[in-house]
């Protein structure tokens, strides 16, 4: 086993992993306590080599080779869930990893389910089953024993086989390009910067009114410029709940800070309570044009709702015809923005989804495409004549134009095609 502590050893192996074509990747670490994830080890392997790095006993080791390899364009760099390993990489080297293949989108894509874990992935691609009694280690102590070192790397060792294999799936089924789609988000800054003035649109939107949204904006950039610079999770600084009472209350002195609910007894008194009085003033000063505007709800229009549980049926039956993930084509929030009648900015309308799913979408929405049964199989009609809903009243039904009973979503149902596909019950 090759255990890196030292810089020099890690720019030899980085410079010999560049010469391949790919390198697998995966990330040890802890934030349990802390805002910023500690990066306790780095596991990599090349076709040939596996390494181990450790940046905890190697105290003075410097790191940089290890970032220059993550930005070589040359060396494609494979993890499975990378999100999280992405962020480290961020936050440590400010750099995010080019170009990348995450295998867990990549078998979603294939047909290997939502979210697949990669010890799941890789009994199902290899047939080796993954020793889980490691799995809760703290990684952070030292020093690690043999075996803790051996799970860990097969972390990146079975994954050189799953990338095989999921390339050559991926080429054989012409899907290269829309793991690729995925990639571009994956790999954006956009999507590891914690910019704190944004903090508060990762919030539930239980304010109302624009003043109490100024307030809680604040309150909300405070708390994680706290929370980043004292390394803390956010809900150690201050909990959720706490934001949404100042934002309602809007204390301007310690006392009506210390008459909130949520708020512990004394904070008031202390330096982080001055400073939280202190920003909501400031706040409720602020000129009324630099607040932000209440994000306006969805209004749905009536029948969204029934018009929604269609799509998903229609998605399904999509995802198990072509063998792809229904998360991968599709959100709750996709459905129901083109059930409210929306189309612009939305992912399942676009590139391969809406080849795949979105044209479909569109059809049953606007009733040129019907689902029913065969049997046990959902499949689709097609309808040259679109559904036209007679007007409601109560106790009376709806009606179709001529000709016989109604399906779902069209008018003279026609026969099944050919292409009519089986989606399970």
């Amino acid at each position: 086993m090759n255990l890196i502590t030292t810089t020099s050893d890690l720019e030899a192996v980085c410079e010999r992993l560049a010469d391949s074509d790919f390198v697998t990747v995966d990330t040890e670490f802890m934030r349990e306590t802390t805002f910023w994830p500690k990066l306790c080890l780095i596991q990599m392997a090349g076709p040939d080599e596996t390494v181990i790095v450790d940046p905890v006993a190697g105290e003075d080791l410097d790191l940089a080779p290890f970032f220059r390899l993550m930005a070589d364009e040359s060396v494609t760099k494979v993890f499975h869930a990378a999100r999280q390993d992405i962020e480290i990489v961020f936050h440590l080297g400010g750099l995010v990893p080019h170009p990348v293949f995450d295998t867990q989108v990549a078998a979603m894509v294939c047909g290997f389910g939502d979210s697949i874990s990669y010890d799941q992935l890789v009994q199902r691609v290899t047939g080796e089953r993954i020793d889980k009694s490691h799995r809760f280690t703290d990684w952070a102590r030292r020093p690690l024993s043999e075996q803790q070192l051996t799970y860990a790397l097969a972390d990146v060792t079975h994954l050189r086989e799953v990338y095989a294999h999921l390339r050559a799936a991926l080429a054989d089924q012409g899907r290269a390009e829309w793991v690729q789609e995925e990639m571009a988000t994956l790999t954006s800054p956009d999507t590891y910067q914690m910019e704190p003035d944004q903090a508060w649109t990762r919030l539930k939107m239980r304010v109302r009114q624009p003043r109490d949204l100024a307030v809680l904006r604040a309150i909300a950039a405070w708390r994680e410029r706290e929370a980043q610079s004292r390394d803390v999770p956010r809900g150690r600084v201050l909990k959720d709940e706490a934001l949404y009472e100042i934002a309602a209350q809007k204390p301007k002195d310690e006392a009506a800070l210390a008459r909130l609910r949520t708020i512990p007894r004394g904070f008031e008194r202390s330096k982080s309570g001055r400073d939280i009085v202190a920003t909501v003033v400031q706040a409720l000063d602020s000129p009324k044009e630099s607040w932000p505007e209440v994000p306006k709800g969805r209004q749905a229009p009536e029948g969204a709702g029934a018009a929604s549980e269609l799509l998903k049926v229609l998605l399904k039956k999509v995802a198990e015809a072509n063998g792809v993930a229904a998360k991968v084509i599709a959100t709750s929030d996709d459905l129901e923005r083109i059930a409210a009648g929306e189309t612009d900015g939305i992912p399942a309308l676009t590139g391969w989804r809406r080849e795949l799913f979105g044209n479909q979408a569109l059809a049953l929405r606007e009733g040129r495409l019907a689902l029913s049964f065969d049997g046990r199989r959902v499949v689709t009609f097609e309808s040259d004549t679109p559904f036209v809903e007679a007007p409601t009243r109560r106790g009376s039904r709806r009606k179709r134009g001529k000709g016989g009973p109604a399906k779902t979503g069209s008018t003279d149902a026609q026969a099944p095609s050919s292409e009519d596909t089986e989606a399970t019950n």
